[in-house]
């Protein structure tokens, strides 16, 4: 098979992620206020399952009702540096978003990135790492058989179980994690667990070092937020500066890093709108 992808490379929170333990409160207040007087702001945005509810298909993962324009209205003020960070391709995020402007986004968890003015750049990654993304591909016809959907990208492939039976997800996981173990010895390569499935991806790159990227291009001064909801998104939780807003957006709390958590989609619109104010957005 050919291996394309490969080639080319309220808002109130109720707990403080770092101890899971209900009753220490995140400033919510003093965090907005913050962002008021920054003088340079930057807001980091996961897609699926933080700004669009997770989909059987993927192309069908549509952002939450008003979500949309509110990111439409935060961009039109130009006093945000507004950055999806995503572990899709981003090929196959673009025509989701449907913004009036294009944003900065990075696919991939890091491995490629599009600018505002359109210009893409992808991380070159090690021949020996290719190969094994190579070596991964061949298995997609036996794990798709076993109802699996398999997603291959820039840097990594992904294997999706989202919406089947436990003994479905039981076998493809078993069948995947044995020939996992054939390619374990190379450190080339990581598992990374996620919510419906796993992704084999090319060490080296994940969302906190975007999140590093973004703190160091927009300087120590600046106020940010991430938002995020899976287990690929506490790489960026950890990375995130003193003083910022990292955020679980769940339905459900789980153990995170993030130091504060919200639920969809009420309170992520309200959370968008607390930003879109306090940066001093029109009404």
């Amino acid at each position: 098979m050919s291996y394309t992808p490969h080639q080319a490379v309220s808002t109130d929170v109720r707990m403080n992620a770092a101890t899971t333990t209900p009753g220490s409160v995140f400033d919510s207040d003093a965090f907005f206020t913050r962002v008021q007087h920054a003088r340079t702001r930057g807001l980091m945005l996961d897609y699926d399952g933080t700004l669009a509810p997770f989909r059987l298909n993927p192309a069908q993962a549509e952002p939450y009702p008003g979500v949309t324009p509110l990111l439409d209205a935060i961009m039109e003020a130009r006093n945000t540096r507004l950055v999806i960070v995503s572990g899709r391709w981003i090929m196959n995020l673009l025509p989701l978003l449907q913004l009036k402007r294009l944003p900065e986004i990075w696919g991939s968890h890091g491995w490629e990135r599009l600018s505002t003015n359109g210009e893409y750049d992808a991380r070159p990654a090690r021949r020996e790492a290719l190969e094994l993304l190579v070596a991964a591909d061949a298995w997609i016809d036996e794990i798709e058989a076993c109802g699996a959907r398999a997603e291959r990208k820039p840097a990594s492939v992904a294997f999706h179980w989202r919406g089947l039976a436990n003994h479905q997800v039981a076998e493809i996981r078993s069948k995947l994690f044995q020939k996992w173990m054939e390619l374990a010895k190379s450190n080339e390569l990581a598992w990374h667990d996620f919510d419906g499935g796993i992704e084999l991806r090319i060490a080296g790159c994940d969302k906190g070092d975007v999140v590093r990227t973004i703190v160091a291009e927009c300087g120590p001064d600046a106020a940010f937020a991430y938002l995020g909801d899976d287990e690929t998104d506490e790489d960026a939780f950890r990375a995130m500066p003193a003083g910022s807003a990292s955020v679980l957006v769940r339905t459900q709390y789980r153990r995170t890093q993030a130091n504060s958590w919200i639920r969809p989609p009420e309170e992520l619109l309200e959370f968008l709108r607390r930003w879109h104010d306090a940066a001093g957005g029109a009404p």
